[in-house]
């Protein structure tokens, strides 16, 4: 069945969780809709003047792309950085080379849909903050307590000799 989003019925929301510097309003109007997507999962996104949006981060096991559909943004990425505008679409790969950021330099909000892939999970890597989200749990850790897969199983016959 498809479902359609109409263009007057949309409600943006504030993310409750921002924090200074970054703002994000999402569409809450397709929530509403009931959509329940497996494998592709998408946000139409609002950008306001002097905000960033998202931390800069990539993802391991998904792909992204975003649609400007208004306004105007600098995207960063491992490139550099990039004035985008109405009209493009950015395509980002897994991987640290799928890294990105968005700035909005300018006065006028910019809106975007968000378009990802998902697969059941994934994991997000924030490389200027040095952490690593588990999705779709949403844990965060700091990648510099990664440990080798051994660690702490030395005394394994004295564990199943307690059994």
């Amino acid at each position: 069945m498809a479902t359609i989003l109409k263009s007057n019925q949309r409600e943006f929301k504030e993310n409750p969780n921002r924090t200074d510097n970054f703002g994000i309003f999402s569409d809450i109007s397709i929530a509403r809709t009931g959509i329940k997507p497996e494998n592709l999962n998408f946000d139409l996104r609002k950008l306001n003047p002097d905000r960033y949006w998202p931390t800069y981060h990539f993802h391991r096991h998904a792909e992204e792309l975003f649609v400007i559909i208004s306004g105007s943004a600098t995207l960063r990425t491992p490139k550099g950085l990039e004035v985008v505008e109405s009209g493009d679409l950015i395509f980002f790969e897994k991987g640290e080379t799928g890294a990105h950021q968005l700035y909005n330099h300018t006065e006028e909000p910019c809106v975007y849909l968000d378009v990802r892939t998902f697969t059941g999970f994934d994991v997000c890597e924030y490389p200027d903050s040095n952490k690593i989200n588990l999705l779709p749990m949403d844990e965060i850790f700091i990648k510099d307590s990664q440990v080798n897969y051994f660690d702490g199983e030395e005394n394994v016959r004295d564990k199943w000799r307690q059994l």
